[in-house]
């Protein structure tokens, strides 16, 4: 139940066999470090695990997943905006015992990739900056006096200030290291 929202919900069903399905409603919010290096071609990889530590042994409760990797990346295709920033490629789950003082726990991680989709970083900031540099290395070698060109390159030292204060907001700022079109 999130909120109060539907209380009549079955949370657990309880096979005869002795397992059961846990219909909880959950939302999350998952919040990764990010590699920006090669910012926006980055492709990242967040982890999201599930455990039950109120039952110290394994033996009590083993979580399993019911569906395999494509199933629910098939089903999860549905739910992501198909315009947004993010690419999703790939999903791998985990099973695994988790031990903590002498006592096993059932863990399942998902390990779920996403992919920049980097077509708004280039025509923004990569393509407006390349035509600045050309233009200010076409005026610097080309046929024109001193003071026209001192006034230009002066024009182009602003418009790449403002360029910067562009990508500077523009940027990702969730990472170790800077991306390489932030470094110069």
């Amino acid at each position: 139940r999130v909120n109060g929202q539907n209380p009549e919900l079955n949370y657990v069903v309880l096979m005869n066999n002795g397992s059961f399905n846990s219909t909880r409603p959950f939302q999350i919010t998952l919040t990764c470090s990010l590699i920006i290096l090669k910012f926006p071609f980055d492709t990242q990889a967040c982890n999201l695990s599930v455990a039950s530590f109120l039952y110290p042994a394994v033996t009590d409760l083993v979580m399993k997943t019911r569906r395999t990797p494509a199933e629910i990346m098939r089903n999860s295709q549905n739910l992501f905006l198909t315009d947004g920033e993010w690419k999703f490629t790939n999903l791998s789950i985990i099973e695994y015992t988790e031990t903590m003082d002498d006592k096993g726990f059932s863990v399942i991680t998902y390990v779920i990739s996403m992919e920049r989709r980097p077509t708004l970083y280039i025509l923004n900031l990569i393509l407006p900056t390349c035509a600045l540099y050309l233009l200010d290395m076409a005026v610097l070698f080309g046929p024109s006096s001193l003071e026209e060109k001192i006034n230009f390159q002066i024009a182009i030292i602003l418009g790449s200030s403002m360029l910067a204060v562009i990508l500077n907001n523009s940027l990702p700022t969730s990472s170790n290291k800077p991306p390489i079109i932030g470094t110069h």
